[in-house]
């Protein structure tokens, strides 16, 4: 095939047919994170299947998210997050001081 676009292979031309390296690529992340219909993500498996640089591309970020995911482990301080809490409100009280209707929007 032409264009970037990869059969599905032996026996299936037309499932995941419309899948090509663009399209693949571009729902990349939402394929990653669960959210496509169980037919697309079905259909961008395929083309993960027969396409080796859009399957190395999808290896990369499969790795690149358990990086991030084991190093934002770090536990942050009780005191630290208090900070934050009060940081928050103080700003949300700025906020209703100037527009009280946002307190109790009707």
């Amino acid at each position: 095939m032409s264009g970037g676009q990869v059969s599905s292979g032996p026996g299936t031309d037309d499932v995941g047919a419309d899948v090509d390296c663009g399209s693949a690529i571009h729902q990349l992340y939402h394929y990653l994170d669960g959210e496509l219909t169980e037919q697309r993500r079905s259909e961008i498996s395929e083309h993960l299947d027969y396409c080796a640089p859009c399957a190395s591309a999808a290896g990369f970020e499969t790795e690149l998210r358990q990086v991030i995911a084991d190093k934002c482990k770090d536990h942050v301080p009780d005191t630290l997050m208090q900070r934050v809490a009060q940081q928050i409100e103080a700003e949300r009280r700025k906020q209703v001081d100037i527009d009280p209707e946002r307190e109790h929007p009707e």
